[in-house]
């Protein structure tokens, strides 16, 4: 990955906000452009920059192996997928498939198409927490094409030399980044902005992002507990914060810089890579007493848009390459990067997934793994985030950087479910 890479687990930066939604909500799909029939004989899909080399190349062509249309690839560059996917979803130009994450907002606002159809056949397959996030309204709107576990990437002969043990706790993961410092190194690398560590903190206190009747559950004491105990670490002078590309970029771990690291499993190649056996995994600690130890599973999704030139073409070249070509999807998962097949049957072959450090990696994400919640949108999440920049990065009170944080989800809360 390379620092002109996009951020790929970033909060939307332009069009992804409160405002946005609203406008999404207002839009709809009443555009006076015919959504189905015969009329396309091309399709358009968008793809965020993957960092993993040959990532580009791969996808175009499988395209190009899809003989009922011509398949033209927007691969998106920079920090701005998120902010042009969305505008062109409300703009007369949307793209006929694109990948991003289970949001409930794009199906309020009728951006996407329902596809039991053409997943029915194989949905038992899939992984079952991937068909529960894709499922909203009671049906499945989205194909899950990777999984994608992150964890705290650490080098075991740096823990060793320091006589430490790998952190089980907030504060022994602040402690252990105080030992590993040293003129040349820091202890622990987050992110530039720590963003990205705003659900883990969420998790690791025992707490929810959301109850299961959609209202806020993050905010808790444990929480403000955590913030304040990681304010302490962004001051310890033991955290990197100036790192020449963002967490989801192995270099800084790969370089030297830091002893720890917050990463996905996509860099687990370019690690060993670079580190041998000397590395090891583990997911993010626990707050408080009554946590536990948590790690996002992310990854990304195949969806159709409403407004594509022939929806059923477009479900067609969806089924064709993400249900069907399991040669493909395999490809996909473990050709360029490491990722977990979300079909069970794909993930039952993935050979490069069942030894070592990427078997670690797997069982940490099926023990501790925490999947996208559709309820709680990009909007939500950047609310979320913003609490980590104030009470963490800026030093505001965390319970009114929490107060803050609940207005704009209550909005949104209210926006999507009255």
């Amino acid at each position: 990955m390379n620092s002109t890479a996009w951020d790929r687990r970033s909060v939307l930066r332009a069009a992804g906000g409160l405002a946005a939604l609203g406008a999404l909500s207002a839009c709809g799909s009443n555009t006076g452009r015919p959504v189905g029939g015969s009329s396309g004989k091309g399709l358009t899909q968008y793809f965020h920059a993957y960092g993993e080399a040959g990532t580009e190349q791969a996808i175009r062509r499988y395209a190009k192996d899809f003989g009922k249309a011509e398949v033209t690839t927007q691969w998106i560059t920079g920090t701005n997928f998120e902010s042009k996917l969305f505008s062109a979803l409300l703009s007369s130009d949307a793209p006929d498939v694109f990948e991003f994450h289970p949001q409930i907002h794009m199906v309020k606002a009728r951006q996407i198409v329902p596809l039991d159809d053409i997943i029915a056949p194989v949905k038992d397959d899939f992984h079952a927490a991937d068909i529960a996030s894709h499922t909203m309204d009671g049906k499945i709107w989205g194909i899950r094409m990777i999984d994608d576990p992150k964890f705290l990437y650490y080098r075991k002969s740096l823990l060793e030399k320091a006589g430490l043990e790998p952190p089980t706790t907030l504060d022994a993961l602040i402690e252990a980044a105080a030992k590993l410092t040293t003129d040349k190194v820091k202890g622990l690398y987050l992110g530039n902005n720590l963003s990205d560590i705003a659900r883990p903190m969420v998790w690791s206190s025992g707490a929810e992002l959301l109850t299961p009747t959609n209202e806020i559950a993050y905010h808790t004491d444990e929480l403000v507990t955590g913030l304040r105990t990681l304010r302490t670490l962004f001051t310890s002078g033991s955290l990197l914060l100036d790192a020449p590309a963002d967490y989801w970029d192995p270099s800084a771990f790969n370089q030297g810089l830091t002893a720890m690291q917050w990463c996905g499993m996509w860099a687990m190649p370019a690690i060993q890579k670079a580190h041998g056996d000397d590395v090891g995994i583990i997911p993010f600690p626990k707050v408080t007493d009554t946590g536990r130890p948590s790690l996002i599973n992310g990854g990304w999704s195949m969806f159709v848009s409403s407004k594509a030139k022939d929806v059923d073409l477009a479900k067609e070249y969806v089924k064709w390459l993400w249900l069907d070509r399991t040669d493909y999807q395999q490809d996909w998962c473990l050709g360029y990067g490491f990722h977990i097949p979300p079909r069970k049957s794909l993930a039952a072959k993935a050979d490069q997934l069942k030894q070592g450090l990427a078997a670690e990696g797997v069982a940490l994400s099926e023990r501790y793994g925490h999947y996208d919640n559709p309820a709680f949108t990009q909007a939500m999440l950047n609310a979320l985030e913003g609490v980590i920049a104030d009470s963490v990065r800026d030093d505001k009170d965390p319970e009114a950087a929490l107060d803050t944080c609940d207005k704009k989800v209550r909005r949104e809360l209210t926006t999507l479910f009255g």
